[in-house]
């Protein structure tokens, strides 16, 4: 008997932290993905600033 409630005790406990663990990776993968975001948002601003910037000093090379 005693067996029978040590394992149904260990089977509760292991889904109970496998879900805690599963929530925790997926929360931080999706602060992961935030971030991935913002950082290409900020890349793409960039990159539209430097071509501005550019055809500002060298207008010649957008004219053909």
């Amino acid at each position: 008997m005693f067996a029978v409630v040590t394992t149904v005790i260990l089977y509760v406990g292991g889904f109970i932290v496998l879900y805690g663990v599963i929530r925790l990776a997926i929360r931080h993968s999706l602060e992961e993905v935030e971030v991935r975001r913002i950082e290409a948002q900020r890349a793409e601003e960039l990159a539209a600033h430097r071509d501005r910037a550019l055809l500002e000093r060298k207008g010649y090379v957008a004219e053909s």
